[in-house]
């Protein structure tokens, strides 16, 4: 008899419930094609490094097995428009070192157009013609994934972001090259804080987890890390300014995330609109703390928000070695119908769980790892 193939982590794994553990975890019925001849592929929401290298993966095992891949242009929007591209090995072979996507993003939210999870459906079905899809992005589009299976579509999720926040895997695309880019301006700026003696306030993406801010801060040695998990008392950011100037040590970098707000106050937001989602555009919390630190110490002060530049550039080795597994991963999925799933990572094995228990929660950044990137705050 045959080994069954391992799809979860086992009974005594910690890290999932015994819910999550099987191929006959399937949460709801789905109406399968009689033979998969036609993939299709789309990315959504917020870019990241390592895309490319995704569906580079996904493309080279998915035409091994014969089938045909269809790319789709500009996330679910493509969907709704019937924007493709067929794309073969010569398309995707020179790819593996290209940031963004190639194939588009949007924020389109289908829920909102006319018909919602069901027009969408049946677009992949009649007009696309593709016999399952596999989604890669982030809770959004992942989110929309879930629901078309829920519908009946045959579908299976990717799971990247360069927040590393989504439920039920370690790892998300896109992440370990963002930190690398954030953890080097750190570096760059502790220069130039040092020699005007000033303090610098670095705001980073992080809307409603801190993986960003945590692990860039504690890597290139931050003095304080602020994140959205954890509200912070202005008062306590000031006294521990204060401290380091008084014990002499005449400069200070403070990383804060985004979404990170003081005790009882609101986020900061850039302006009053929202995305399809529903997400307003955040930025500014930087600026604040900055001016509160100068008005109160005195101290010169600078701000500065890295934005997109957080998103861009070409993925790092471990991005492309994640990006090829879970993209090769993801298409065994397929080929065994384990429909309404996400690639996950335990440690460096990969498995799969159900999307229903991916979307839950941002996965916080856990307390014993925030206390260290604000414990070694001396220089």
């Amino acid at each position: 008899m045959a080994k069954k193939k391992r799809t979860g982590p086992s009974p005594t794994d910690p890290v999932l419930p015994k819910a999550e553990i099987g191929e006959d975890a399937q949460m709801f019925p789905i109406n399968e094609p009689r033979e998969i001849k036609t993939l299709g592929i789309l990315t959504g929401g917020g870019d990241s490094p390592a895309i490319n290298s995704t569906v580079r993966s996904i493309v080279m095992e998915a035409t091994a097995r014969n089938w045909r891949v269809r790319g789709i242009l500009e996330g679910w929007r493509g969907v709704l428009e019937n924007n493709t591209r067929d794309l073969t090995r010569r398309d995707v072979v020179d790819t593996i070192h290209t940031g963004g996507t190639f194939l588009f993003t949007s924020r389109t939210n289908p829920r909102k157009r006319e018909g919602g999870i069901p027009h969408v459906a049946d677009m992949l079905r009649s007009k696309l013609c593709c016999d399952a899809l596999i989604a890669v992005g982030g809770d959004d589009t992942l989110g929309v994934c879930n629901e078309l299976c829920q519908a009946g579509y045959p579908a299976v999720g990717i799971p990247q972001t360069i927040d590393n926040d989504l439920s039920r895997t370690e790892y998300s695309i896109g992440f370990d090259t963002s930190v690398g880019i954030v953890g080097e301006a750190i570096d760059r700026l502790h220069t130039t804080a040092r020699s005007h003696q000033r303090v610098m306030v670095v705001e980073v993406m992080g809307r409603d987890a801190g993986w960003i801010a945590t692990i860039a801060g504690l890597a290139a040695g931050a003095h304080q890390v602020l994140i959205p998990e954890y509200p912070f008392d202005l008062e306590e950011v000031y006294r521990k300014v204060r401290e380091r100037y008084a014990a002499g040590k005449h400069h200070c970098l403070i990383v804060i995330a985004e979404g990170a707000k003081p005790s009882g106050d609101l986020q900061s937001f850039q302006d009053d609109r929202t995305d399809e989602f529903g997400h307003g555009m955040l930025g500014g919390v930087g600026r604040i703390l900055r001016e509160f630190i100068e008005e109160k110490t005195g101290y010169e002060s600078r701000d500065m928000s890295l934005g997109h530049l957080q998103r861009g550039g070409t993925p790092t080795v471990m991005d492309r070695v994640w990006a090829a597994r879970f993209g090769s991963y993801a298409v065994e999925m397929v080929a065994d119908r384990r429909w309404g799933r996400m690639v996950s990572t335990i440690g460096t094995e990969i498995v799969d769980v159900p999307l229903t228990h991916a979307l839950g929660e941002p996965k916080p950044v856990p307390p014993e790892l925030y206390e260290l990137a604000n414990k070694f705050n001396f220089d």
